[in-house]
This record gives structure tokens, sequence and C-alpha cells, in this order.
């Protein structure tokens, strides 16, 4: 599991990024699960999420909608199977309007090179 935390800001809002192996979408539960062990995932808004697995895709846009999907187009783009990107949301009090869609991507982005650095 690789978490990268605190990546954007945006009137009030914390974004963080996650990613591991996943294969399905009971991996991808466990996952989720394991995540929120920790007291500050726990109480985040949104963990919005995306896997190409053998199975076909697989999404939750967890409350953040169109969040799952925008996820998964961009996992297909880049041709990454059977691992899951999750984006978390702290809730800052202020609606984000369209700006939470280029935040949801920006994070997705920033995992995906980190990422790729790291094959």
């Amino acid at each position: 599991m690789r978490i990268l935390e605190n990546i954007l800001t945006d009137r009030g809002s914390r974004y963080a990024v996650s990613g591991g192996s996943c294969h399905s979408a009971a991996e991808a539960r466990a996952f989720l699960a394991e995540l929120r062990r920790s007291k500050k995932f726990a109480r985040a808004t949104h963990h919005s999420w995306a896997v190409l697995g053998a199975g076909g895709p697989v999404k939750s846009d967890d409350g953040e909608t169109g969040a799952g999907a925008i996820i998964l187009r961009m996992l297909e783009r880049a041709e990454l199977r059977d691992h899951i990107v999750v984006v978390t949301r702290w809730y800052g009090g202020k609606p984000l309007g369209g700006d939470r869609f280029r935040h949801v991507q920006e994070a997705v982005r920033i995992y995906l090179d980190t990422h790729a650095g790291r094959a």
C-alpha cells in the first residue's frame, strides 16, 4: 500500500491518494478497510476509487459523484491493471463545484507519476 498524504488543498478540503495491488472488488474492499484502520482516514468524507481487474472494471464514487469514473478512465489510459487507486477527501466546509473533478484528476496524476517512477 502506497499513501501520498496532503497532496492538494482547496477551501479547507484536503486530499490524499493511495494505491496498491488489487485484482477484484473483494480485494478493493479489503484495501479500503486497511486504509480506514488509520483514524485519520476513517474520518475522511470520501474514498473514491477504481480498479481494472481480470473480472472487469470496478469503481466507487463514495458520495463524490463521478469521481470513480474519472479514476477509472485514467487507469485505462495508463493501462494500469490489477491496481487500485483511491482518492481520499476531507471536506473543508465549502463546496468546490467543478474544481473537485480537477482535484481528483490531479491526485490520480500525482499517483501515476510516482508509481511510474517506482517501476
